[in-house]
Formats: C-alpha cells, structure tokens, sequence
C-alpha cells in the first residue's frame, strides 16, 4: 500500500483543457492547429490588466511592452489596448510553452513581483488556473486534518475507543494515498494512459482532489464502520478480543466485498468516459475501493486488531466519563428484555 502511494509524492495538480482530450476530439484539433501556427503559448496567453488612473494614465504602459518581452519564457508581447474612456488597457503576453508546462506557473509568478506596475494585474485562462490549483493544494490538507478529525470523534463517542478510530483514520488515509499514487502513475507517468484512451501523460485535474478525498473517505469509512460495529458486538457480548474479530470478520466480510464489487464497476464504467476529469475519478475511486475491501478491510484491519487484542477498546477512564453513552449496538434492550420477559411471566 504505501508503494502504491509513493508515487503521489511527486504529483503535479493541474486543472484540464483541450490538450488532455484524445485526438478524436474536434476541442484537440483545433487546440493542434493553434500551437502548430502560432506556437504551444498561444492556447493559453496571460493578459495583462492595468487601471490607467493609477499609473498615470497611457504614458505608464511605455516601457511595459519592453519589460515584459524580455522576461524568459515569454514568445511575444501585443501591442497595448486601450479602452475607449482611457482607464483601462490590456496587453496579451503569449509565454513560449503551453498551459500545461509546469514552467507556466514560474513565469506567472515572475511577471507578477517583477514586471507588472502598481494597478496592473495578471489574469487570463491560464493565469487563472495557476491560482485554482495553488489555492485547492493549500486547502486539502485543512479538509483533511477538519475530516478526519471529526470521524476520530464520532468513532471514538460511538465505539467508545481512541484506540480504533486511530487505526480507522490510518487506514483509510492509507487507501486514499493508494488511489492518490495510482492516478499519478497511470495519468502524470502515462502507464497505462493509451489503454484508457489518451495519447500522452497529463498532470492529475486539481478540481478532483477535494471530491476524490470526501467521496473515499466516506466510502472506505463506511466499510470500516461496519466491520468494527459487528467485532465489538462480539466483544461486549464474549469479551474475547481475537474470537470477536474473527466471527466480525466471517460475518461481515462477503457484504464488504459484494458492495465494494458493486462499487468497482460503476466507478470503471466512469473510468471509460471520454471526459479527463470523470476518467481519473473512476479510475482513482475504482483502485481505492478494491483496495480498500481486500487488502485494507479484510487483511490489514482484521490483523491489527488481532494483534491490539484489548487495546482496540482502551478508552482513559476520566475520557469515558466525559464522553456521551450511546447505545448503537442494542446492548442496553438486551439486558433489560430477560428482565421484561420474567415480569411479564410472572404478570
């Protein structure tokens, strides 16, 4: 597992255009032909925006044009155009690479601390872009750490354990860096990318990390949830720590792998759509959840508690005394129901 996640450490986020479509596609083709004639800048240029009354009016833009076509990697730099009122002006700055090259991102940044004037900001399609993925990177790390943070809660209110929701959290993160690595390799290293239809490698679409993170975690979660209700079913009723993870396991383990099978085929059907963004989702959420029910739910999960034995169910005795009681598991009805049956004899 954590092989298969390794390759998510060098994962490049970028949100898709016409270049990641096939070649069938008419967007692609006349994607081709613009870089063909014009160069690989002109399908995504930077747009120079400048409010005029805070440079001064048109004589701020001299010099401008000059700086800008000096920076390195920018092809060529259009003429100023200036709006009818004179407040405003525009100037087309095309970079010498496509949107997609990572070296896009450095020269936007080199543009905008030390090219662009005061009153004067950069935008564009590919401007754009490079500020949607920096701000989903910096923003997935506070998703995670607020999610898993209040699963560990909830589970440990429910199962009454710190010691389960830990493991619970670690697994499931553990299946969603599996997924992370398995789309870095298939679509930024290009295994696999001719079999699902595209002619090159291409970045992982940054719009899908959010959803891929809420979607697995919830699903996996789901999985886990299950298990460990019908392990400590069996340990509050036997208080044997291995034997409740052995009959949580029999009892449970032809469900998990029946609805995660269900769920492996939908999420390939997706795999098969002629859109990028679906096509990493399904591929992304399909090796996560075979994952996540073989190795992880009925290997992984099952042997740690095997080995935690009475630690999966440690719980501090002044936390326990804070925490909430809540009965999920029927144990409360099932003690009073002998009482109530006697009562009811005996009435």
């Amino acid at each position: 597992m954590l092989a298969l996640a390794a390759p998510a450490l060098g994962m490049r986020t970028w949100p898709s255009d016409a270049s990641s479509e096939p070649t069938s596609n008419t967007a692609r083709r006349a994607y081709d032909l613009v870089a063909d004639a014009y160069g690989p800048g002109a399908n995504g240029p930077l747009l120079v925006a400048v409010d005029l009354a805070k440079t001064g009016g048109p004589d701020g833009l001299k010099g401008l044009g000059e700086r800008l076509a000096a920076t390195p990697g920018v092809a060529s730099v259009a003429p100023p155009r200036i709006a009818s009122d004179r407040s405003a002006a525009v100037v087309v700055v095309t970079p010498e690479y496509g949107p997609q090259d990572r070296r896009v991102t450095g020269l936007t940044d080199r543009v905008r601390a030390d090219v662009l004037p005061p009153g004067a900001e950069i935008t564009g399609a590919t401007a754009s872009y490079v500020d949607l993925t920096r701000v989903l990177s910096e923003r997935l790390w506070p998703v995670i750490g607020v999610v898993v943070a209040t699963s560990f809660l909830m589970l440990m209110i429910v199962f009454r354990s710190v010691v389960a929701p830990l493991k619970a959290a670690a697994m499931n993160l553990l299946s969603i860096g599996a997924a992370y690595g398995a789309l870095t390799a298939v679509f930024q290293w290009g295994w696999g990318a001719e079999l699902l239809g595209l002619p090159h490698s291409v970045p992982v679409s940054s719009l899908i990390l959010l959803l891929l993170f809420a979607v697995l975690f919830g699903v996996s979660m789901d999985y886990e949830v299950f298990l460990l209700s019908r392990v400590r079913e069996e340990w509050l009723r036997g208080g044997d720590a291995r034997a409740s993870v052995t009959t949580g396991l029999a009892a449970t383990g032809r469900v998990i792998t029946s609805a995660a099978l269900i769920m492996v085929m939908v999420f390939l059907g997706f795999a098969l759509d002629p859109g990028l963004v679906v096509k990493q989702m399904g591929v992304g959420l399909a090796v996560a959840v075979a994952l996540d029910a073989t190795l992880v739910r009925l290997v992984l999960v099952p042997a740690a508690m095997a080995l935690l034995g009475k630690a999966n169910w440690w719980l501090p005795g002044w936390l326990g005394r804070i925490l909430p009681e809540i009965d999920v598991h029927g144990s409360e009805e099932a003690a009073a129901e002998p009482e109530a049956r006697t009562q009811a004899a005996g009435v």
